[in-house]
């Protein structure tokens, strides 16, 4: 028996100890159970945003596995103690750090974007130089090659170094910051790993974005130097009174809101997305602080962007470029018209059905792959499989870049040179109709024949010039193609099939891509697809009413609608409103189509929201990551419409470990041994008028931890009060770390008698601010207190003070809340169905 809780002590201590998986040692996609269901299960991976999802006993296992934390520290003797050694109501240290996580920030988001410019154009103009040549089979060697060297790279890097450093990272981001503590998603390795993976894969040609990684490097950021120190450096900044799990969560917020702001451009969008999506806690004076954080990561990444392109030093230092630090920048503004609103309308439904189909598909891919995955037994095949996928994706990327241009023909256009200029538009152009229109110097020719002089006088030169619409749709880096589709008054620069042949490829290997190994996110690809099926829709529009370049018509743009189709599309799958809006508008700086595309966001998210979770909400089930949304969900919400009606007591874990004021060291440590996965614990103490044992406060598994890793000058006899005995520091508490000598102490203390003996006062270490309310508390009122206040335990006590259960964020969740409600539902319809006997007459 001794040496089974021996090695379940060493268990619990790995599964624990910081750096270490809390999976074995195994990542979370190895863990991820194979599910096999119905495709279309309503409460898997379709579903509105009222239903919660169906999770498999298998799940509920992994989930279970993942603790929580608490966003204020325990109000406790030792933690004022520890308080009085630290500056007190004083913020200019909060906005002094605010300031480095923004530098810090932006400095990422400019090395960033200069590295994968660098890569991107390095790529193709090589490549265009064998295109025009005619030697196809060259110029797809050198795309393949290139291409699947550097996905390659992106892949292996996080399988082989550090693979929760794949992907976006936001769903573990969001989970972090909702409560749930997620190992190894924060680190110095992390950090280079995600970087490096995600410029390599950007810059491959990859359908994937840099945005994504940004925020989760922003939020990294923020939690690594506000702590001021690392495993590797040691302590780096004299800034001790931030350990503590209230700050540390709003500098990660902040950081995520910074990383937006600098992957964007957009400060404001990065305060809102962080308050909408990311923050599950916020408060005003947050919000002022990461406003700043925003704003000097902004400035940073802009600054320096303006004055360097691919790292080339492009001069005037200080000057701020709209074409370099607005993305999309749009330079002709539409006046907007009330019939404007009704292709927004269609847009929107478009962009909600597409949004939801693009999440459902991005869960199916994600569900293949760990079916495909684990058919194999060895790690390392495994691993490889992980690796050739993103190459496999890119291969079929490369065909398509080269080849699939080939098949359409050449578009001609003739342009006036004399009224040429630096402007985002290039010359006054024909495009073979009888409407002058813009066509814009940025297109690709491809394999098109070069202009050439048709006609000349003293004051204009005409060019017969040729361009390729889809090599212009997909051989330039995603930011650059989205650009061409956001363009004004080029209305026939893209035809209808262009822009369809394109848009379906490229919408399924965004969806393959989006879950493979590589540290990408789908800002860009997500941009691309809603601008695709904008633009068709504005086209559509010029085809039926003609072109209007100015007048009460003139809103009839194919580029407007793209812009509205991006939008639309976003919030399809992203379910965001204000913070999107802001962005769009920030990116584009085109604040005339403002209630357009609000109109079109919100009908998307309508729509999208009655089919499917967000994405982002979607990986967080996939990954089995506890989360609390804003208000509790039911899968059954037609037949029990409002938790009003039940109480906390039918949903509550009854009757927990309670502890005494003072516990014996043996007790304490057989706790810890056979409980490992309860992680708080009620104290007691005996009611002065009553013999009855009433509610003091509660005290997390980690304090006790930290209290066995302390001298054994804190155990203390049976007669004495404890008034002498020397107690931990909160520092011990707070940074104990689990060891196998600790796990073998804990052991020796559970089974020696002589430990009956020695006793604990807990009294020092006792939460006394912990929550607590009544059985009869409303279902739904608990759940907004314990999100709302960011809580790890809820205890319930009855009329007397005495604790009779206890409520944990697993206890809140959607599944687990059916459940008991219905439970208790069929035993209300049994107990009515039940005769009565006559006997009782």
């Amino acid at each position: 028996m001794e040496e089974k809780n021996g090695e379940k002590m060493v268990e619990i201590r790995q599964r624990r100890k910081v750096g270490l998986s809390i999976f074995g040692g195994k990542s979370l996609e190895e863990q991820l159970p194979v599910i096999k269901t119905r495709f279309f299960q309503i409460g898997r991976d379709l579903g509105g945003s009222s239903h919660h999802h169906q999770y498999t006993k298998k799940e509920k296992e992994l989930l279970s596995r993942y603790s929580s934390a608490d966003y204020f520290p325990p109000h406790s003797q030792v933690y004022k103690h520890w308080l009085l050694k630290h500056a007190r109501n004083l913020d200019w240290d909060r906005w002094l750090m605010m300031g480095i996580i923004g530098l810090c920030v932006g400095l990422v988001g400019f090395f960033m974007h200069q590295f994968i410019k660098l890569i991107a154009e390095a790529r193709w103009d090589v490549a265009y130089l064998h295109v025009a040549s005619g030697n196809h089979a060259t110029a797809l060697g050198w795309i393949a090659l290139i291409s699947i060297l550097l996905a390659l790279t992106s892949g292996a890097l996080t399988v082989l170094f550090c693979f929760p450093a794949a992907g976006s990272g936001l769903p573990e981001l969001i989970g972090y910051l909702n409560g749930t503590i997620i190992p190894e998603i924060f680190g110095l390795k992390t950090f280079f790993v995600k970087f490096a993976s995600c410029v390599c894969a950007v810059g491959s040609g990859l359908p994937v974005g840099p945005e994504g990684p940004m925020i989760s490097l922003g939020g990294l950021i923020g939690l690594g130097v506000s702590q001021g120190r690392s495993k590797f450096f040691g302590r780096f900044l004299p800034f001790g009174r931030f350990e503590n799990p209230e700050d540390r969560r709003n500098f990660v917020s902040a950081g995520a809101g910074a990383g937006v702001a600098a992957a964007f451009g957009a400060p404001v969008g990065g305060l809102l997305f962080a308050m909408e999506e990311v923050a599950s806690f916020w408060s005003i004076k947050h919000g002022w602080m990461t406003f700043f954080c925003c704003m000097t990561s902004t400035f940073i990444t802009d600054l320096f962007n303006s004055a360097f392109s691919g790292f080339q030093y492009s001069g005037d230092f200080g000057q701020f470029k709209p074409r370099r630090y607005i993305l999309f920048e749009v330079t002709r503004e539409i006046p907007v018209n009330i019939l404007a609103f009704l292709p927004a309308i269609i847009i929107g439904i478009i962009g909600g059905f597409l949004g939801a189909l693009f999440t459902f598909l991005n869960l199916k891919f994600a569900r293949a792959r760990l079916y495909v995955v684990n058919l194999f037994k060895s790690t390392w095949a495994k691993k490889l499989v992980r690796i050739l996928e993103p190459t496999i994706i890119m291969t079929i990327m490369a065909v398509m870049s080269v080849y699939l241009p080939s098949a359409f023909p050449c578009t001609p256009f003739q342009c006036v040179s004399s009224v040429r200029n630096n402007s985002y538009f290039g010359p006054l152009c024909e495009s073979g109709s009888q409407y002058k229109i813009r066509t814009e110097d940025e297109v690709i020719r491809y394999q098109c024949p070069e202009g050439t002089v048709i006609n000349m006088s003293s004051t204009k030169v005409y060019n017969n010039n040729s361009y390729n619409q889809v090599a212009t749709l997909i051989t330039q880096q995603g930011e650059e193609a989205i650009h061409r589709l956001f363009s004004r008054q080029t209305y026939y620069q893209f035809d209808y099939v262009p822009l369809l042949v394109v848009l379906g490829p490229y919408f399924i290997l965004a969806c393959w891509s989006a879950g493979t190994a590589v540290a990408s996110g789908l800002v860009v690809p997500m941009l691309f697809i809603g601008a695709l099926y904008g633009r068709i829709i504005g086209l559509s529009l010029v085809s039926l009413f003609g072109v209007h370049q100015s007048g009460y018509w003139a809103w009839m743009d194919p580029g407007a609608f793209a812009l509205v189709g991006a939008a639309s599309f976003f919030g399809g799958v992203s379910r965001l409103t204000m913070s999107l809006t802001v962005i769009m508008m920030e990116i584009t700086n085109d604040v005339q189509f403002l209630l357009v595309i609000m109109t079109s966001i919100l009908v998307a998210k309508l729509i999208g929201d009655y089919l499917t979770h967000s994405l982002y909400h979607s990986l967080l089930e996939l990954k089995c990551i506890p989360f609390l949304d804003h208000s509790p969900s039911s899968l059954n919400h037609h037949q029990y419409p409002n938790h009003e009606f039940y109480t906390i007591g039918d949903i509550m874990t009854r009757d927990p470990q309670c502890l005494q004021e003072r516990t014996s060291v043996r007790d304490l440590a057989k706790l810890l041994v056979n409980n490992d996965h309860h992680a708080g614990y009620p104290v007691v103490t005996k009611s002065k008028r009553h013999d009855e044992q009433i509610f003091l406060g509660l005290i997390t598994e980690q304090e006790l931890y930290g209290l066995f890793s302390t001298s054994k000058d804190i155990f203390i006899g049976p007669d004495d009060d404890g008034s002498k005995t020397p107690t931990a520091s909160y520092d011990v508490l707070r940074d104990v770390k689990y060891s196998d000598d600790l796990a073998i102490d804990i052991k020796r203390y559970a089974s020696e008698e002589e430990y009956d003996q020695k006793f604990v006062d807990l009294r020092p270490y006792i939460n006394k601010s912990s929550f607590s309310i009544p059985v009869s508390f409303s279902l739904r009122r608990c759940y907004i207190l314990f999100r709302t206040m960011g809580l790890r335990h809820l205890a319930v006590v009855d009329e007397d003070n005495r604790c009779v259960g206890i409520v944990t964020r697993k206890d809140l969740m959607g599944f687990h809340i059916d459940e008991k409600i219905r439970a208790k539902e069929e035993q209300k319809e049994e107990e009515e169905l039940t005769p009565i006997s006559t006997a009782a007459f």
